[in-house]
């Protein structure tokens, strides 16, 4: 069996942009809701390539990761 990364599906070859309605929403949420702190652990190349994009994007990296679950949820909410 084969394994598959998701960096090297061709979805992540083209460059990101990200909707701003998300970025604020992402970010309003960081704000204004009380958070429960979780934990993900992520090796040094993958947090590097995100605050890489981050700061490409001009957001702090953890909205960046927020914006990247909420959008994967929504995704799968629209699928089931």
């Amino acid at each position: 069996m084969k394994k598959s990364h998701a960096k090297s599906l061709k979805e992540y070859e083209a460059p990101v942009e990200l909707d701003s309605k998300k970025i604020l929403a992402a970010m309003k949420r960081f704000k204004d809701a009380p958070k429960k702190p979780t934990s993900v652990a992520l090796d040094e190349t993958t947090i590097q390539e995100l605050k890489a994009m981050a700061e490409v994007q001009g957001i702090p990296y953890q909205v960046l990761i927020r914006v990247f679950i909420l959008d994967g949820l929504d995704r799968l909410k629209k699928t089931a």
